[in-house]
């Protein structure tokens, strides 16, 4: 049983969890290189726990539209994560994964949501690789959905999930491109069990 709770945050776990956004966003920026075969350039991610009251207004005003990848995390630790984009940075991702120009702009059709869950499920994968390296623990994504919807309803899912056993979910924001820079999000929502269990797997106590 889980003996505090995500309000208990001490220098060492924070730092832990800087850590280990730094390399997940590290590891995504390589995934999604590879993938486009190009160069990108990553700024330092930038970490942070947030409540949910805070968590919608950090990425976006509530009424905009973006578009969510959400994955369950399974086998030793248990809970969910999602990858949020802004419009403009989804298209500048699908743009060049299709060899498109820089300006193209039309709706998403079924192939560009096909890709659009294909590169959050490597970022998201990449990110559970490097916690799962740094851990030694067994860690798997589920199969993604995706979503493209106002702010304020995609964050509700993950707000009624985590609200059941906490005010605050960790918020990691990553800048990468080459001459288009994208802003993408990770909002990772492991259950309490499991936060103890990343903790111990590192040595760490609350």
């Amino acid at each position: 049983m889980a003996e505090y709770s995500l309000s208990d945050v001490n220098d060492m776990y924070y730092d832990v969890l800087k850590e280990l956004g730094n390399i997940g966003a590290g590891n995504a920026t390589t995934a999604i290189s590879n993938m486009l075969n190009i160069k990108i350039n990553m700024h330092v991610p930038q970490v942070e726990l947030l409540t949910f009251q805070k968590l919608g207004s950090a990425i976006c005003p509530e009424d905009e539209e973006i578009v969510g990848v959400y994955l369950e995390v399974t086998q030793d630790i248990s809970g969910s994560m999602m990858f949020l984009a802004k419009l403009d940075s989804t298209q500048a991702l699908v743009n060049k994964l299709m060899g498109r120009p820089d300006d193209y702009k039309k709706e998403f059709d079924e192939m560009d949501m096909s890709a659009i869950k294909e590169i959050g499920n490597i970022i998201a994968s990449s990110y559970l690789n490097a916690l799962s390296t740094m851990t030694g623990l067994c860690i798997g994504p589920s199969v993604p959905y995706i979503a493209i919807d106002m702010a304020a309803a995609i964050l509700s899912v993950p707000a009624i999930e985590f609200g059941k056993i906490g005010d605050n979910a960790l918020l990691i924001t990553t800048v990468f491109g080459d001459d288009v820079m994208i802003e993408g999000y990770f909002i990772l929502l492991p259950d309490l069990e499991s936060y103890d269990k990343i903790l111990a797997s590192l040595g760490i106590h609350m």
